[in-house]
């Protein structure tokens, strides 16, 4: 029998600024995948597949010029990627509008994270790549 318990994450404000981090690297490989793909529909190409995206992306992770993308789980930016692809499939279908780039000022600040990774103790809920506390936590999980 699986337990259902409601859990609410109070993050400390390390945590919360990784967690800002995490949802602005999502938003900024969305809008460069969206970016790539706008780019093929101008030329006449249906779209770029989401293997091609991603390893695109890798090479881009991997130089000089982003290197704050490496301190970040590369799981974000894969669903991320993942989503634009999916929306642009569902605007070649004609089942929804031609995607819009994301903003800081419009929308919610979500990414993707991996639930094989979080892990739940008495105390805590770690996430992947999320600074944790050192200190003691006595407050328990209901």
């Amino acid at each position: 029998m699986i337990k259902a318990f409601k859990v609410m994450l109070v993050p400390n404000n390390r945590q919360r600024t990784r967690l800002f981090q995490f949802a602005g690297t999502a938003r900024f490989a969305y809008n460069w995948a969206l970016q790539k793909e706008r780019e093929a529909y101008k030329v006449g190409e249906k779209f770029i597949s989401n293997f091609d995206l991603r390893k695109e992306f890798t090479v881009l992770r991997n130089s000089a010029e982003y290197p704050w993308l490496k301190t970040i789980s590369n799981n974000v930016t894969k669903q991320a990627i993942k989503d634009c692809v999916d929306a642009y499939q569902r605007f070649f279908k004609k089942l929804a509008g031609q995607p819009r780039f994301k903003s800081k000022r419009r929308g919610d600040f979500s990414f993707y994270q991996d639930t094989g990774k979080i892990r739940i103790t008495a105390t805590h809920v770690k996430l992947e790549a999320i600074a944790t506390s050192k200190r003691k936590n006595r407050q328990q999980l209901n």
